[in-house]
């Protein structure tokens, strides 16, 4: 009988048709159950500053692998979507202007803002090209 609760997920092995089973609790080695005391740790990192809304989207997940990948696609998307938005935000970074009736302090959090989006997504701008910009 395999005990999913007390079994740690990250261990399988081969049945007899040559396809990947969780072992059991007496299948596990020493090394089986360091791995599945990292995931219960670091599932448990993840899962602590997680509010409702987000604890619903990862319940069903069981390794923290799992859970940090649902999370990075819930917030930054995928690959493709971050290259679209990199480049939506490259295009307002080059027509960046002062709105009407706006501050400096408020043109300039702004234009931070928009710089930081943009280093965040892998472009990088450098100090000197933000100094002509603005």
């Amino acid at each position: 009988m395999v005990c999913l609760v007390q079994s740690p997920p990250l261990t399988t092995k081969k049945n007899a048709d040559g396809v990947g089973v969780p072992k059991t609790r007496a299948d596990c080695t020493a090394e089986d159950l360091k791995k599945w005391e990292k995931n219960v740790k670091a599932k448990k990192w993840l899962v602590c500053g997680l509010g409702p809304d987000e604890y619903s989207r990862i319940q069903s997940r069981t390794t923290a692998k799992e859970i940090w990948d649902t999370l990075q696609v819930a917030h930054e998307g995928t690959p493709q979507i971050k290259r679209s938005r990199g480049t939506l935000l490259y295009f307002q970074y080059e027509n960046f202007t002062v709105k009407e009736g706006e501050t400096i302090q408020e043109m300039y959090t702004r234009f931070t803002a928009l710089t930081n989006e943009l280093k965040s997504l892998g472009r990088i701008i450098l100090e000197e090209d933000k100094v002509k910009k603005s």
